[in-house]
Order: structure tokens, then sequence, then C-alpha cells
């Protein structure tokens, strides 16, 4: 079949790879000019370490592997360590990996198949389902017609708003903005990471790969803002942390402020009944974000992209039957891993002084990660 794929994310990139490899003709398009290789480590776990194996990439994966969450501890207002991040609660299994995402894209990009290409600077403008395929308009003013048409271009999906409506309908906000800012000055310094609380407030810096990253989160309702406008995002962080000097944050604002690359979201999951309409299919967060809160948001895009494509190897041309069995198979994950966003909030964001110390006591208990 001939296959267009919106994105080019860790998604979009595994669905290439898993059908292209099975025959099918697959066209990637991607909004951005380039891969996007920034972000903080991200997890391979459970069933996804199985999928990438069977992409034969998992020595490779296994080689990038890195230690970050392993080496980070809460700290105090003096910046001495309290506690340690409870590697037992939040893993799956000793076997879970951690690396860089821009290593995971690499090695993702690098294993695309002759039958899958990706095409730069265009991005799907609109779809007309119809019985014999999907025809698709650019932006760019190109058109084309595919047998089945993916979105795996994220939590903003261009693909879903097109075929199954506005995202207010599938959005659902957990009270959490995350920010993320390069810290030159602190690239090549020594320390564990490091992870700072006031009531409702987290800052944090992270270190991996030669390089430093100051992390802010804090509890919120909704705000409006433009996803576009950067400096509007850096003044809703500074306004969150308002009033806030204690340990390294007046530093660590002064960063985020400096950083063009500044990165901003919220902490969202996408709540849909189905997955699919017609000949179009959803994989990765833009029909299931579960958010950066449960740490399985990659595996969620890897298994989604293996159960997909066998199940259109085993239906053959019955695309429908297909995605119904991909959607039976991944429910499951999906249910669990959106369902874990709630006790990382609380650990990672409690709402009270109180709340803060009886956190870091709990993990100074025996066998808990105390440092």
């Amino acid at each position: 079949m001939n296959i267009l794929v919106s994105g080019a994310g860790i998604a979009g990139l595994a669905c290439a790879i898993e059908l292209g490899t099975r025959g099918h003709d697959v066209t990637v398009v991607e909004y951005a000019r380039h891969l996007r290789l920034s972000g903080t480590p991200i997890d391979i776990r459970g069933d996804a370490i199985e999928a990438v194996d069977r992409m034969g990439l998992l020595a490779k994966i296994q080689k990038q592997r890195v230690r970050m969450s392993e080496l980070t501890q809460f700290v105090d207002s003096g910046g001495e360590p309290v506690a340690r991040i409870p590697m037992a609660e939040i893993s799956d299994s000793d076997d879970d990996i951690e690396l860089l995402r821009e290593d995971l894209v690499r090695i993702l990009a690098d294993a695309l198949p002759d039958t899958a290409t990706i095409r730069f600077g265009d991005s799907i403008e609109a779809l007309t389902d119809g019985d014999g395929g999907v025809d698709v308009r650019f932006a760019s003013g190109r058109t084309g017609r595919y047998d089945l048409v993916l979105g795996a271009d994220g939590q903003h999906s261009a693909v879903r708003r097109l075929v199954f409506g506005p995202e207010e309908d599938y959005h659902r906000h957990l009270g959490v903005y995350f920010a993320l800012a390069d810290h030159p000055g602190e690239a090549r310094s020594e320390g564990a990471n490091a992870i700072y609380n006031v009531p409702r407030r987290m800052a944090g810096i992270f270190r991996y790969a030669g390089k430093a990253v100051a992390v802010f989160q804090f509890r919120s309702e909704p705000i409006d803002y433009d996803h576009r406008d950067l400096d509007a995002q850096k003044k809703i962080l500074v306004d969150a942390f308002a009033g806030h000097r204690s340990w390294r944050i007046p530093e660590l604002l002064e960063v985020a402020r400096a950083d063009p690359g500044f990165y901003f979201t919220s902490a969202s999951q996408i709540h849909l009944p189905s997955w699919y309409r017609g000949r179009v299919v959803l994989v990765g967060d833009a029909g299931y974000c579960p958010a950066f809160l449960s740490g399985r948001g990659t595996s969620l895009a890897l298994t989604g992209a293996r159960f997909l494509a066998e199940e259109l190897q085993r239906c053959g041309h019955d695309h429908t039957a297909a995605f119904a069995r991909y959607e039976a198979r991944q429910r499951p994950y999906v249910t669990f891993a959106q369902d874990r966003v709630h006790s990382g909030r609380d650990r990672m964001l409690p709402t009270t002084w109180a709340a803060i110390a009886a956190r870091n006591k709990a993990l100074q208990a025996p066998g808990t990660g105390a440092p």
C-alpha cells in the first residue's frame, strides 16, 4: 500500500520502519525542516523493548543508555541532598532503557528502509477520505492520493483536528506545566542532578551527555497562551515562580529568559473513543498522549507502530479490521500509562511544605532511595 505518515518524531519514524520493512511505500511529511532532536532523556519500557529488538535496533539503543534519573536527588534550600528518585517505583523492570531523545531519533532515522522517505518543510492542509483512498492537499500546494494516512504528529496533531475535530474535544489538562532551558554555564560541571521543591513547584538542574538544562514544573489551571510566542511563555514561567528566591531559582529563571530555544508545554492527555476513522488512523501522542508525567509516551509510540504494522500485515487490504485489532491491542497499554500520571505528579510537585517534608521522609525510609 501507499501510506502517508504525518510527523517525523518517534512515532512517525517507528511507523515508517515497521511499515516500510513490510513492503509498503511510506512517505513521511514533516512540518519542520529537520528532525527535532532536543528534549530531555526518554524511556523505553516493557513491550516497547521487544518492539525495538524486533526492529534490530536494541543493541544500538542499549549502547546509548544514560543514567540521568538514577543520578537525580531531591535537595533542600542549601543544596544538600534529602532523597533520591525511587527508581523501583517508576520503572517497569530492570530492563528499562533511558536514553537521549536525540539518540533514539537518529537511530530510527538511520534505520529507515528504502521504501520510506521523509519530506521536510511541508504538512497536510486538507484530507478527503473516499472509498478508494485519501486525497491529500499539502501546505506546499502538492496533492497526492494514498491508501492510508497515519497521524503521528504529536499532541497538537493536525491530522486529528482535520478528521476528528478540535483539540479541546479530546484534551485533558492535568494541572501541570513544564519548561526546559539550556544552562551552558553548568554543562561541564560535575555532581548529581538536583530537584528543589517549593509548594506546587519544582526547579532543577539535569546533566547528561556533556550538557545541562534548567527544568521547571508547576501546578496551574489551564493557561491561555500562544504556543508560538516565546516571550509570553517565558513570562508565564517567571510569574509562576514570583516571590520564590530560595536555592537557585532566580539563577535558573535568568537562564530560561536567555535561552532562544526555551521549551514550554502543559502536562496534558488526549482521550479519544476511537483512534481511526475511515482510512485515517492515529499513532502515538496524536491519538493517546499520556503526558510526560507517565514516562511512557515513547513506549506507547513504539508499541503502537508495531501493533499497527502487524495487524495491517495480518488483515491484508482490510484496513478497518486491522485498525480495530490495533486499537484492541494498544488500548490496555494506553490506559495503564495514562493512569500512572497522578502518582508522578504528587511525587514531583507536593502542594505544601508539610507534603514536601513527608515525601522526603518517605523516600528516606530503608530501601526507598535514601541519599
